[in-house]
């Protein structure tokens, strides 16, 4: 199959701004017409340089890419450029080179230095002679070719291009296609195996219903339980519930259950959350409808009686001495049986803002504000405030291997200001405020799309399946190109060592995923009764719009791993909705 991969305009800028357009985008040809991969949105990002003694980061992006397939993968070159796409000193005759098996999944291998001039392009080819691997590239208006001995250490044999590789073939061009995909430029086609093209499609492509199966002879007494089986377009599938309606003549018709959520269903609410506890569900965020000075909770049976269920404040500025305003992030956990609220306040101004946790009294109920200690703030091994030179924000807490980890934001403003930097520990699970390990860094943002007009990666939530925990961030300003990325881990490996995470080099939930939500992130999860996981994120009914929570299904995808952008017109198409059986008894 042809693929394509191209760096992309921004035909809106609000929706994706011009640094995320200089990344490697991925196109696939369907019935003769070259179709986005991933929403039209980057796949492959170039990494940041960090200067190791003030910690500084500085942003980069990449133009030209260019993909080769080579024993059984690919092997992907760029020039790496600013972030704003100018000359980058730091890489100078320079090609930034990366690795992947599977065009989802990068490993950036660093630079191989061709010249001493900038790079104007630059592609690989295998020579089909000799068979050494071949940098072509263009500098100071001349072309060359260099012999490499792997894909960062080139061989001292520079030519010019009539000189060929060193042997009788010539061939190899910089040859660009048109391809019409919106906003698409400096377009190069590349052949995928059917196995290869295969996982890339149903990885970069969001799923859609395609089929359902069920029973078409039922008892009477099991139309409760049920199930209609939805197959996807990634050979995944769900198990629905139906609606139905009134027997008439031996036959029963319904429709599959689709929970229904317009967008917003909490306008001012930011960081939402949802938590189920004792059968009911309890609904709480940031409060930017009073300049975040106070937090309320809902109530309700349901998760769709949240939308318009009352609120009740459990929290506010003025109560305790030692809280003030910018209450931010609040979210309920479970920590050895008993419940807690982390979330993060400050008795002054924004540089003051911290992480604290409110305990549950015995026999409390989780909407009434006399039921809750008051907040402590988080504390290191030796008892000392966990951070005094900015600010921390957005800890959560999940279990692991016995062992009970916090991951929270972290930004130092002392001696300069680096952006927020998510990092993580171990806790006290009597005393969920008090860590037992010195904090490590997890993640910080060097991706274009975790460094888009600010260095941030904050509101970690973690999602744990079959194994495997999938610890979602958001990342970048705050506005309409705030986004979701995502790290890995397997349950019970040693937490603490960064070389056990495995993060993403493109985000899985972004503007351009569902058209009216701009800027979707700081995402949290819940299990409903019926076993489906549900996203809470907060995004932007407009581009300019208060920050608003939505809700929408997490579909587990081919792979077991959580999909976050099946909007619901996706997960159940109208024209699948039907069913009809037979009913027996």
């Amino acid at each position: 199959m042809k693929f394509v991969c191209y760096t992309r305009r921004a035909v809106s800028e609000a929706e994706y701004a011009p640094r995320l357009g200089l990344s490697m985008h991925l196109g696939y040809e369907k019935n003769g017409v070259f179709e986005p991969l991933n929403h039209n949105y980057g796949v492959l990002f170039a990494k940041a340089t960090q200067d190791k003694v003030s910690g500084r980061i500085f942003p980069k992006s990449l133009k030209k890419p260019f993909v080769m397939p080579f024993e059984g993968g690919f092997k992907v070159v760029a020039i790496r450029c600013e972030a704003n796409g100018e000359p980058d000193e730091s890489s100078k005759g320079c090609a930034v080179v990366f690795e992947t098996p599977d065009l989802v999944h990068y490993n950036e291998l660093g630079l191989l230095k061709l010249c001493d001039e900038h790079l104007d392009d630059v592609m690989l080819k295998v020579c089909p002679n000799c068979k050494s691997l071949v940098a072509k590239f263009s500098a100071g208006g001349k072309v060359y070719r260099r012999k490499l001995r792997s894909l960062t250490e080139p061989t001292d044999d520079v030519k010019e291009v009539e000189g060929g590789c060193g042997c009788s073939h010539k061939g190899g061009h910089f040859e660009y296609t048109a391809t019409g995909i919106e906003g698409a430029y400096d377009e190069r086609t590349f052949e995928v195996s059917d196995e290869k093209a295969d996982y890339a499609l149903k990885k970069l492509l969001t799923p859609v219903a395609v089929s359902v199966e069920y029973e078409k002879e039922v008892e009477l007494d099991r139309l409760s339980d049920f199930r209609v089986k939805v197959n996807y377009s990634d050979g995944s599938h769900h198990m629905k519930r139906v609606d139905w309606q009134e027997p008439q003549n031996g036959f029963v018709e319904g429709n599959i259950h689709l929970d229904h959520y317009d967008f917003p269903i909490a306008i001012n609410r930011a960081d939402p959350c949802v938590y189920r506890y004792k059968g009911d569900y309890y609904f709480i965020a940031t409060n930017d409808a009073d300049g975040n000075r106070s937090i309320y909770v809902r109530r309700a049976k349901t998760i769709p009686e949240l939308v318009n269920a009352p609120e009740k404040l459990i929290l506010d500025a003025v109560t305790y001495p030692h809280v003030g305003g910018l209450l931010w992030a609040p979210e309920f956990h479970n920590v050895a049986g008993k419940e807690y609220i982390f979330h993060a306040c400050t008795p002054k101004e924004f540089g003051d803002e911290q992480s604290h946790v409110m305990a549950l009294k015995e026999g409390g109920e989780l909407d009434d504000r006399n039921s809750w200690e008051a907040p402590r703030r988080v504390l290191k091994k030796d008892g000392t405030p966990l951070y005094d030179k900015g600010i921390t924000l957005d800890m959560t807490t999940f279990e692991s291997g016995g062992k009970q980890y916090v991951a929270w934001s972290q930004r130092q403003f002392d001696p300069i200001d680096l952006g927020a930097w998510v990092y993580i520990a171990t806790i006290d699970k009597n005393e969920p405020w008090k860590l037992t390990s010195d904090p490590v860094l997890l993640t910080m943002p060097e991706y274009g799309w975790q460094n888009n007009h600010t260095l941030v990666d904050e509101g970690p939530f973690a999602l744990i399946r079959d194994g495997v925990i999938y610890l979602t961030f958001s990342s970048a300003l705050v506005d309409s190109t705030y986004c979701v990325g995502m790290m890995t881990a397997e349950l019970g490996a040693d937490l603490l060592d960064p070389k056990n995470w495995r993060k993403g080099n493109y985000p899985l939930l972004h503007s351009l995923v569902a058209k009216g939500e701009y800027g979707p992130g700081h995402n949290a999860y819940v299990e409903d009764e019926f076993g489906d996981i549900w996203n809470t994120y907060h995004a932007r009914p407009g581009i300019d719009a208060p920050r608003s929570s939505g809700i929408r299904r997490v579909h587990i995808g081919f792979d077991g791993e959580p999909v976050l952008d099946l909007t619901e017109d996706k997960d159940l198409p109208s024209s699948l909705r039907s069913v009809r059986v037979r009913v027996k008894g």
